[in-house]
């Protein structure tokens, strides 16, 4: 199954580091979070990586290359003209995914999540990686029963967040054309019609959206060192 690591985003809520910086190469335990990502989807035997790039993004192909040094083969998404959000930049890259379904995970979480564990063949269109709701999210993105996701709205299970990593067949963007459009209206549209499968996993993520969260990952991986 291929991959496709979501990289094109600006990271305004981490200025100024990201001013100078793409927020995939920011520094974490020694690594860069792109490249913790790179490494969790070559030890779960993925091969062939996509990667969206925008502000900056001379500077995440500089750093990663082609893939060699991480067992992995990497093609790159431009999208310097405009990153187009998580749906338009999923659908900019179909064509340079090779497997269907395919996984599409967020280049600025950290999970301990085993990618290994994810489905390969799918009955529905999506399959979604959802966890309890932090803090910055308390009422969650979806309502998970059983293994099926559906809206918020009557939610008679559990409340959970999206954390970025999901498997889709390429029939969930049936009739797009690269533009700007976010996933979660395609993600509920599924829903409505029962096509969303889920699981919940109880382990370690973080959102890397603000200093602060950044300063929990980084004191997590020096813990991690010691141990």
């Amino acid at each position: 199954m291929d991959a496709f690591i979501l990289a094109a985003g600006r990271g305004e809520r981490l200025r100024p580091l990201t001013d100078t910086l793409p927020k995939p190469l920011i520094p974490a335990g020694g690594s860069t979070l792109i490249e913790i990502r790179i490494r969790a989807l070559a030890a779960a035997g993925i091969t062939h990586i996509v990667v969206n790039h925008a502000h900056l993004g001379k500077q995440i192909i500089q750093r990663l290359g082609d893939g060699n040094r991480y067992g992995v083969r990497i093609s790159y998404s431009d999208e310097s003209s405009g990153a187009l959000g998580t749906g338009g930049g999923i659908i900019k890259a179909l064509p340079l995914l090779q497997s269907d379904p395919f996984l599409v995970v967020n280049s600025d979480i950290w999970t301990d999540y085993p990618f290994a564990n994810l489905p390969s063949t799918l009955s529905g269109l999506a399959h979604l990686v959802l966890v309890d709701n932090p803090t910055h999210n308390r009422n969650g993105d979806f309502c998970l029963r059983d293994d099926r996701v559906g809206k918020l709205d009557d939610c008679e299970g559990r409340r959970v967040t999206f954390t970025g990593i999901g498997v889709y067949r390429r029939a969930l963007f049936t009739d797009r054309t690269p533009s700007t459009l976010p996933l979660a209206p395609l993600l509920i549209a599924a829903c409505d019609r029962n096509l969303v499968s889920g699981e919940y996993h109880a382990g370690v993520w973080i959102d890397i959206g603000t200093p602060e969260r950044l300063q929990t990952l980084n004191n997590l991986l020096a813990e991690q060192e010691t141990d």
